[in-house]
């Protein structure tokens, strides 16, 4: 009963939130150059979606924010399965590991244009980069909370590394691997936008610089308004593959 009470309670907390900006808006008359109305907004969307071009540079932002987050799923996850199982290695790399994560990845965005250019493939490599991360400790996480009685009992049975990898250990990793993932995924659409911001000729946050260099207020709203939505179909469906894969897990079963 209360999850579908969300269904109600959240369209009508966004429903008061539009109406205390449109409030605002028009009572103390600003100006749409600084704050455009939520009206003038959603009029833009409508254009920029009549609009070919605003597809063309989704799908590109999109493919950018897919190919990047299916990278680091990939990378991620692997480190993370070996730096698990193996304490001497994780020992050895973490210094470089936490120094990679605390470094400022915004100011990798002119090394990457430079070793890879102003296309998409800059965009891709800076969403695996910033998405890699969580995904990576989240499956160390979950490689190392395997209870050493369901090992012991692998090793009983004789089972090879694999086999006990592949039945124990990653089944107890994977709602930590996907706990990752829902945060890699919104780092991923960050990524990809910020390159597209900084050093992009394509794409939904090079929309956003253009219609901003253009003084186009409204439509510069309807894009992040469109990027929004984007991230969150993106998020939710990963949080839906977390359901699907792990039906059984605490956080899954109680959220029902």
């Amino acid at each position: 009963m209360k999850n579908n009470a969300a269904w109600i309670t959240t369209p009508l907390v966004l429903l008061v939130l539009i109406g205390i900006w449109q409030f605002y808006v028009t009572s103390f008359s600003v100006s749409p150059f600084i704050l455009p109305s939520p009206v003038a907004v959603g009029k833009s969307v409508v254009t920029l979606l009549a609009d070919p071009r605003t597809w063309q540079h989704t799908l590109i932002t999109l493919t950018e924010i897919v190919a990047g987050f299916a990278i680091a799923v990939i990378v991620g996850i692997t480190f993370g399965g070996l730096l698990g199982k193996s304490r001497w290695l994780e020992q050895t790399l973490n210094p470089l590991i936490v120094g990679l994560q605390v470094m400022p990845k915004v100011a990798l965005i002119p090394l990457f244009i430079v070793w890879f250019g102003f296309g998409m493939t800059s965009k891709i490599v800076l969403a695996a980069v910033i998405s890699f991360f969580p995904i990576m400790t989240n499956t160390i996480l979950g490689i190392k909370s395997v209870e050493h009685g369901h090992r012991d009992v692998m090793l009983a049975l004789n089972a090879t590394r694999w086999q006990t990898f592949r039945d124990v250990e990653l089944p107890n990793a994977l709602p930590f691997i996907l706990t990752g993932m829902e945060v890699g995924i919104v780092l991923a659409t960050i990524g990809a936008i910020v390159g597209e911001y900084l050093g992009g000729s394509q794409g939904l946050g090079y929309m956003a610089v253009s219609t901003l260099n253009a003084f186009d207020v409204q439509s510069m709203f309807g894009v992040i308004l469109i990027l929004t939505v984007l991230g969150l179909i993106l998020y939710f469906l990963v949080v839906m593959l977390r359901r699907y894969l792990t039906p059984w897990h605490n956080a899954v079963a109680g959220s029902r």
